[in-house]
């Protein structure tokens, strides 16, 4: 039977459906999972993983061309496993899990299992042309060239989604035993030669990666699961890798550290009083080893190589929540009173669009990001170098933070040439320019621009609806060039070439003018308006 929000009374197995939070990488795998409970019930401790040395490890062999795709590899063994059934699909679905979530469907790491009783070792980790690759994939019967690989998986339901990843590439990355035979083809797919089979005993285990970090942390919890199945239970035997530059580094890594965290912080972070005593149980029963020093007041976890959600205290203090019960901490009136309100920029900002949609102008919500050429060149402008530029853009459409507005909106008119005239659109948001003098080097200000489309010039509609913003902003009217008064405002000809000359080559009959505002002694050019 089935537990949750539909029951079907027809089987007779029972299903739990359990969400798990996405940084529990652990939790992904029913060993995972069944071992946190029996560790949380008191049913056994937590088991201490380890790495042995082979006589003569297996090696893993670096060439410098995979700096070109995908430079990092680590590994592991698992020896005398015995699968069943049950056993091996779960392995295998631990690592279709991990590359959906922690491995960002394989871009960032890529998971290889091999039957290590068929290759042999030492293996190499090398970039080459994809023509001079060429071996049977899992599971088919006929061998491929990497090129007529990819076409052959171009229709495949699951595998299709990876091969942009290195398509492209000039290189494909590829792990080759002491024979030559392929062993994979990162990230795409495995040999068949060297696959998986419940009857494998010696499992060897190999990531490609984009980044180091995470594919230790994938590698760690491979092995930290399905070791308890190994000959030697929690027992994972290292191999070498030789780095492109002549470095040994031995993996797995089985990361552990030891947190130490104040029982005061604790309990202010969580709002409740617990000793350091009771602060240490709950701590052992979510997987964490800890003791608590009663010289310091101090609760001292161990973190296993399973939980690498574990960054600092505030992660400890949370395990300690979970394990006393969020449905059993006290809720408490504050100590302290606030009366929260709108900043006063976005509530004039939200008064603005209120005005301008009530005036019949609709409302565009454009990229905060866009192209260098839409910034500058499309609006024949010259870079000055006061637009924020992305160090790693992913596409050539989002290079650089906005300087204006008028790109998004005139882009969004592009887009709907075909709609009927006239069209009124209007955006109040941020643009982001560069500033020495703040802390992060560039500041936000909140901009309004608005347009008007029509067959007839509809000068007037603009100029009314500057008239109708000024107004709400609580400014009269001026005819004077340079207004003086309290809070008035006035329109001359501006010089400016930012729209007429630049934008618009061709103008010929061009009414623009500058909006310029007067308060007490203070007098600044607020806006700009015109037609083409």
């Amino acid at each position: 039977k089935e537990r949750g929000e539909t029951v079907n009374d027809d089987g007779e197995e029972i299903i739990y459906k359990i969400d798990v939070p996405a940084n529990r990488y652990d939790l992904l795998c029913v060993e995972g999972l069944a071992r946190a409970l029996r560790v949380f019930l008191g049913m056994e401790k937590y088991p201490q993983f380890k790495t042995v040395k082979a006589e003569n490890p297996q090696k893993l062999v670096v060439r410098p061309d995979t700096k070109r795709i995908r430079p990092f590899v680590v590994g592991a063994v698992l020896r005398g496993v015995t699968f069943n059934p049950e056993r091996y699909q779960s392995f295998i679905d631990l690592q279709e899990k991990l590359h959906q979530n922690l491995c960002r469907k394989r871009s960032l790491v890529a998971i290889g299992t091999h039957d290590l009783d068929t290759i042999q070792g030492p293996f190499t980790y090398d970039a080459l042309a994809p023509e001079d690759i060429e071996f049977v994939p899992l599971n088919q019967q006929q061998s491929f060239k990497a090129p007529a690989l990819m076409q052959f998986y171009e229709k495949d339901s699951h595998l299709r989604h990876y091969l942009p990843i290195i398509r492209d590439s000039p290189v494909y990355p590829v792990i080759k035993d002491a024979n030559g035979i392929v062993l994979s083809l990162p990230p795409i797919i495995n040999g068949n030669h060297s696959k998986i089979t419940m009857a494998t005993k010696n499992v060897f285990i190999e990531c490609t990666a984009t980044d180091l970090t995470k594919a230790k942390v994938v590698v760690d919890t491979m092995v930290t699961m399905f070791s308890q199945y190994c000959a030697e239970p929690f027992t994972i035997e290292e191999i070498d890798v030789e780095t492109a530059d002549g470095t040994i580094e031995h993996y797995p890594p089985l990361m552990t550290r030891t947190v130490n965290t104040k029982v005061s912080r604790i309990n202010e972070t969580i709002g409740i009083q617990l000793d350091g005593e009771k602060a240490a149980e709950l701590l052992t029963k979510m997987s964490l080893t800890a003791t608590y020093d009663k010289d310091t007041e101090t609760v001292a976890s161990d973190i296993p190589p399973t939980r690498s959600d574990i960054l600092h205290d505030v992660d400890v203090a949370e395990d300690i929540a979970i394990a006393y019960g969020y449905n059993n901490i006290k809720k408490t009136v504050p100590q302290c009173h606030t009366v929260a309100k709108q900043l006063p920029i976005n509530k004039l900002a939200d008064s603005l669009r209120r005005e301008l949609a009530q005036s019949g102008f609709t409302e565009a919500l454009t990229f905060g990001l866009c192209s260098h050429k839409e910034s500058f060149e499309y609006l024949r402008q010259t870079d000055d170098s006061i637009a924020v530029v992305l160090a790693n853009p992913k596409t050539i459409e989002f290079e650089v933070c906005r300087v204006s507005l008028l790109s998004g909106l005139l882009k969004t008119l592009g887009y709907n040439k075909g709609n009927p005239l006239p069209i009124k659109l209007f955006e109040v948001s941020d643009v982001v320019l560069k500033d020495s003098t703040t802390d992060t080097g560039a500041r936000n200000e909140k901009r309004l621009c608005a347009i008007y489309c029509d067959t007839t010039s509809g000068f007037e509609t603009i100029h009314g609806l500057v008239d109708r913003v000024m107004r709400m902003l609580d400014y009269r009217f001026n005819k004077a060039e340079n207004p003086k008064g309290k809070k008035t405002y006035a329109i001359k000809p501006s010089t400016s070439k930012l729209l007429v000359i630049s934008f618009f080559p061709l103008a010929s009959y061009v009414e623009y003018c500058a909006c310029v505002l007067s308060r007490n002694a203070y007098v600044c050019s607020l806006l700009r308006f015109g037609l083409v």
